[in-house]
């Protein structure tokens, strides 16, 4: 089964490749931190940047020096965009509202991309039999949009796909 991890390193490997040689742009990676309070003071969460990442469907590969040669899962992507004041329309606003806070806290650049809440996979044996997202089965290395995906396809024809859309994106995808 070695072989099965060894192959999806060189599939994740060639298509980091693929995607800095096209000059692909990248996207911020972070973690939402919430400090403790300091003196009975509560500060506000932030978003502590990472590293940078390329989004490739269910998987964020590595792009600088922080990252590269790592992949994670998938997780929250917030825009980094003036919050706005608090306005209790729906629970999903006020989290999507307190997220974009913590990223203009973070000093990410605005309108950048954040990926935060990604979760690291580990490129080694323990890919064997996983139920991630990225896993080792018969061989092979395959991916699912999810972890409770029941459908996982090749890794190979889905890295071909994502990247070759991201590469070439199709006429007018990017107006």
């Amino acid at each position: 089964m070695t072989d099965g991890v060894e192959r999806a390193r060189a599939l994740l490997d060639d298509a980091a490749r693929r995607l800095r040689d096209a000059d692909v742009p990248d996207e911020a990676l972070g973690e939402y931190v919430e400090p403790k309070a300091v003196l009975g003071i509560r500060r506000e969460p932030t978003i502590r940047s990472l590293g940078r990442v390329w989004r490739v469907g269910a998987l964020l590969l590595g792009s600088s020096p922080e990252t590269d040669g790592r992949v994670w899962a998938t997780g929250r992507i917030t825009r980094v965009t003036e919050p706005g004041r608090s306005q209790f329309v729906s629970v999903s606003a006020e989290v999507r509202r307190a997220y974009r806070a913590a990223a203009q806290k973070g000093h990410f650049e605005p309108g950048d991309t954040v990926n935060h809440g990604a979760t690291p996979i580990p490129v080694d044996g323990s890919l064997v039999g996983s139920d991630g997202v990225l896993f080792v089965a018969d061989g092979g290395p395959f991916v699912r949009w999810s972890p409770t995906a029941g459908a996982a396809v090749p890794l190979e024809a889905y890295l071909a796909d994502r990247v070759g859309l991201l590469v070439d994106p199709p006429r007018g995808a990017t107006d």
